[in-house]
């Protein structure tokens, strides 16, 4: 049997170190990863920020306002590793900014975040997508991180709300936010996308078999905005006023054979 033993230098050491206290830094701010390219056909002349995607098998699907939207659960932060880096807004990521990342969101958001440890609170933009981790609702810069005092336990319980008004102003001395509360709007005009086709037949026999289960069924023609090589007829199922109605038929039709289904805002100014 050969052994061969190995002895470590000063400067392996110090190489072994930096790679476990990077790896340590790492796991402590939140995992944050760009939505991949791949995900289903969105309506025409849908932004870019609101359109679904898919991380780690699980489909997320932005809402269309953040009117009347608050959520309490846990917040991370996000550092140097991802400074310099595009965002899913198309911004680059300043550390320093006081901006955040939401999985649903709209981008251009602002929210309020409150410390329910000790009461801080701060006025960010959201312009990213995250955090992708079990149990957190949103990622916060280092800077708003620094001034909640989160920096160094790495997560911390939150209460976060949108609002629709978020300006600085001097009260005795000191400078705060004036921010007001966005009214509710999870109900609106929704509709379900089961399908989109190049080929106009292909559209209406996925409507003839839909038309056995839903009452409203329609085939949107291609639009101006569509490019000229990819014009596609959109196969759209039902007509729901709240967006949490519309979510869960799409689990149903998920689970019928449509894996590409998901929820689209009736565009209002068509009609």
């Amino acid at each position: 049997m050969l052994i061969t033993k190995y002895r470590l230098s000063l400067t392996d050491l110090k190489v072994c170190a930096f790679i476990l206290a990077s790896a340590f830094l790492f796991c402590a701010c939140a995992e944050h990863v760009p939505p991949p390219q791949e995900k289903p056909k969105p309506a025409a002349g849908m932004p870019r920020g609101q359109r679904p995607y898919q991380i780690y098998g699980v489909w997320y699907y932005p809402i269309p306002s953040a009117l009347g939207y608050s959520e309490d659960g846990i917040a991370s932060w996000y550092g140097d590793i991802f400074h310099g880096k595009a965002t899913s807004s198309g911004e680059v990521y300043n550390m320093y900014d006081m901006t955040a990342a939401h999985k649903i969101l709209p981008l251009g958001t602002h929210v309020k975040v409150i410390n329910k440890n000790n009461g801080a609170m701060v006025i960010l933009r959201v312009n990213d997508r995250g955090p992708f981790v079990s149990g957190r609702i949103i990622d916060l810069s280092y800077t708003a991180a620094q001034k909640l005092g989160m920096v160094q336990p790495g997560t911390i319980p939150v209460r976060v709300e949108a609002v629709q008004v978020a300006e600085q102003t001097q009260l005795k001395g000191k400078t705060v936010w004036k921010a007001e509360a966005v009214p509710n709007f999870q109900y609106g005009n929704f509709s379900i996308q089961v399908g989109a086709f190049q080929q106009a037949a292909n559209a209406m026999k996925m409507r003839q078999a839909l038309k056995q289960s839903y009452e409203k069924v329609s085939v949107q023609p291609p639009t101006v905005r569509d490019r000229e090589n990819e014009r596609y007829y959109r196969v759209q199922v039902g007509a729901y006023k709240g967006l949490q109605e519309a979510q869960k038929e799409v689990g149903r039709l998920k689970q019928n054979g449509y894996p590409g289904t998901f929820v689209v805002a009736i565009d209002e100014t068509k009609n």
